[in-house]
C-alpha cells in the first residue's frame, strides 16, 4: 500500500511539473544571464545601449505575419514597444505568441535611415493609420530605427 501511495504522489508531482512547463516555449537560443532592461529605459536613452547584449520582458503585442521574423514586445509604460528582429527562418515566431509574456534576448542595434528611407517609413505608417493628410515634404529629418537583434526568447502562455 505504501508503494502505491509513493507512486501516486510521484505521478502527481510529475504531472504538476509537466503542466508548469507545458505553457513555456523557447525560441532560438532561449535566454541566459544578460541584463534585463526596462523598455522605458531603452527608449529614454537608446544610444546608451547600442551594441550591448540585453533582454527585455513584456507582452508580445505584434508579430510578423509573413515569416515570423519579428515580434513587438510591450514595455512597462503604456504605448511603448520594442521590436525584436531575427533573421528570416533562424527563429520563427508564430502568430499565437501575441498575448504571451515574453523575455527576449539579443544585441541592441540602431539603423540610421536616409531621408528617402525615412519618408518611405513615415508614408507606410501614415497609410497604416489611415492618415490621408500625410505630406512627405514635411519630413525633413532622418529617423533611426532601434531594435533588439534577437538571439533567443522564452514565451509563457497566459
Amino acid at each position: 500500500m505504501r508503494t502505491v501511495s509513493v507512486l501516486l504522489v510521484s505521478a502527481f508531482v510529475l504531472a504538476l511539473a509537466g503542466g508548469a512547463l507545458a505553457g513555456e516555449k523557447t525560441y532560438g537560443k532561449g535566454v541566459t544571464g544578460a541584463e534585463t532592461v526596462l523598455v522605458s529605459e531603452l527608449l529614454a536613452k537608446p544610444d546608451a545601449f547600442i551594441g550591448k547584449t540585453l533582454r527585455v520582458k513584456g507582452m508580445a503585442v505584434g508579430v510578423c505575419a509573413h515569416r515570423g521574423c519579428w515580434i513587438n514586445v510591450a514595455g512597462d509604460k503604456e504605448g511603448e514597444v520594442v521590436r525584436v528582429q531575427v533573421p528570416d527562418g533562424v527563429i520563427v515566431f508564430p502568430p499565437e505568441i501575441v498575448g504571451d509574456e515574453v523575455i527576449a534576448e539579443g544585441v541592441w542595434t540602431a539603423n540610421e535611415l536616409t531621408l528617402e528611407q525615412t519618408k518611405a517609413v513615415c508614408a507606410a505608417e501614415a497609410r497604416k493609420h489611415g492618415d490621408e493628410n500625410y505630406d512627405p515634404d514635411a519630413v525633413t529629418t532622418c529617423k533611426t530605427l532601434y531594435a533588439l537583434a534577437g538571439t533567443g526568447a522564452v514565451a509563457t502562455t497566459k
